[in-house]
Parts: C-alpha cells; structure tokens; sequence
C-alpha cells in the first residue's frame, strides 16, 4: 500500500479496485428472497379474510388485521392432544436415533471387524433408497407386535437411520485417537471410552442430529397416517392436513395453524443453533 501511494502522482484521487464479489452477493440475496417472501406471505394470509385471499389479483396486504384465522384453527384442530402426541412422538424418536446412531458410528469408526467395511456400504445403499419402501414392511411389524394407534408406533421406525449413523461414523473419525489411548491405558474399556470420552466430543454432532431428527419427526405426514388407522394418536401435520377440504381450503386458517405448529421447531433451533453448525462441521459435511 506505501509502494502504491509513492508511485501514485500528486493530485490524483485513489480509486479503490472494484469488487469481484459483487455476483455471489447478489445471487445470495435472490435466494434470500425466495426463501423469506413465502413466510413473509404466510403471516400476511394469516390476518386476512377468506375474500382477500381468494381475490385476484390477490390482495398484499389485509385490510384489517384479524385473529380469526388463530380462533377457528384452536376450534377446529385439537391442538393440545395432538401437540402431546407430536412432542411425545418426536422424543421418543430423537431419544432413541441418538443412542442407536451413536453406538452404530462409534463402531463403524472405531472398533474394527470383520466385513464392517461391507456392511457401512449397505447402509450408505439405504440412503438411495426412498423411505416410502420400508412402508409396508414397517407397518406389518408394528401390526404384529399389536402397537397400531400407539405413541411408540409412531417413533420406533424412526429410530433407526443409516443417517445419522453415517454422520456419527464422521464425527468419531475426525477425533484424534489419543484421547482414548490414554483412557484405555488408565484401565477403561470400550463401554467407558465411548461413554466417558467419545461422547462428550460429540456433543456438536449430536446436538445437529437431534435437530435434524426432530425435524423430519415433527413434519412427518404419511407414516401416522399409515400406523394410526382410528385416528388416535395422531400428530399436528395430520390435523393441518384435515384442514384442506375436498371442495374449498380455508388459507387464513391453514396459515395460522402452520404458524403456531412451526413455532416449536423455530425455538429449539435458535437454542441449538450454534452445536447444530458446530456439529455439520466436524462431521466432515461442511462445503
């Protein structure tokens, strides 16, 4: 920079280089756009009446706001019980998935055997394979161990995903192997060197799996469709979908009920949001 300002003769101004950035920053706000407009849309539809929304052109902004919409969603849709249902079911899921992907990863990562190479391709296979496959045969085994229009029928398939253990497996490998030489060397087994040592460094990468699970748990649309016949034991996407009639959908209603039932999801990502990209990133996914 001295060099540049010597050579540069008196009396001209210093023009700065312009930037080269200018098109990824210009591509990042379209995409910004197209992701914040629709819910920006939805909170608008949720204080406009069945006309506005209906009217074409279609109206931008309510003419006066309302909270009918929020007032007929809690009469029509039993939130509560569903709610229950859908925390119950996203526990559960998110409870068991932690444990299985943990205890699966650390062993595809860490304790070698035979044919484990071959078998962790298999479960990559699974990930290429659309989970609307395993339907049928899930549902014939919860139907035979008797658990239809049950809370654990609606968790227990979800607990196992060739996912999360392949995001476990990468957040084990990527931790350096001193840690459990020297926990071996003081006496602790393999029990104790995942529970007291492997687990606590992977507290990032759980955190981002809980979140990712609890997600999918919490949209999940055909499976509880599919494992509660009677309509017991049914989550809050089932009741959103309830709303969308054969002849006529009332949006301001269906917004408002999408607001509330994406509210939970909102709050637990804002708490974890700093382990769920700490987590992506030591598990060798980031980029």
């Amino acid at each position: 920079m001295a060099e540049s300002t010597a050579r540069r003769a008196p009396g001209i101004p210093w023009r700065r280089k312009p930037s080269r950035t200018w098109p990824i920053h210009a591509i990042l706000l379209v995409s910004v756009a197209f992701m914040v407009v629709p819910f920006i849309w939805q909170i608008l539809t949720v204080f406009k009446t069945t006309a506005e929304v209906s009217r074409i052109p279609p109206a931008i902004w309510p003419e006066e706001f309302s909270l009918h919409s929020f007032e007929t969603f809690f009469s029509t849709v039993p939130f509560w019980s569903m709610f229950a249902v859908s925390a119950g079911s996203l526990t559960l899921r998110v409870a068991g998935q932690i444990v299985v992907a943990a205890l699966a990863g650390y062993a595809f990562a860490r304790i070698p055997f035979r044919g484990g190479n071959v078998l962790f391709g298999l479960f990559i296979v699974m990930l290429m394979v659309p989970s609307q496959l395993f339907l049928i045969g899930q549902y014939q085994l919860v139907r035979d161990l008797e658990m239809l229009d049950t809370l654990p029928a609606l968790a227990i398939p979800g607990m196992f995903s060739a996912f999360g253990t392949f995001l476990m497996r990468q957040a084990f490998l990527t931790m350096p192997k001193d840690y459990e030489e020297a926990a071996r060397l003081d006496g602790a087994g393999t029990f104790q060197v995942f529970w007291h040592v492997m687990v606590p460094m992977a507290r990032p990468t759980l955190a981002a799996l809980s979140v990712l699970t609890g997600l999918y748990s919490w949209n999940d649309l055909l499976w509880p469709l599919i494992v509660s016949p009677s309509g017991e034991n049914r989550p809050l996407p089932v009741g959103l979908a309830g709303l969308q009639g054969q002849f006529g959908t009332d949006y301001p209603t269906l917004m408002a009920g999408a607001l509330v039932c994406s509210l939970p999801l909102v709050i637990v990502f804002l708490l974890l949001q700093r382990q769920f990209f700490a987590g992506i990133a030591s598990s060798g996914l980031k980029g």
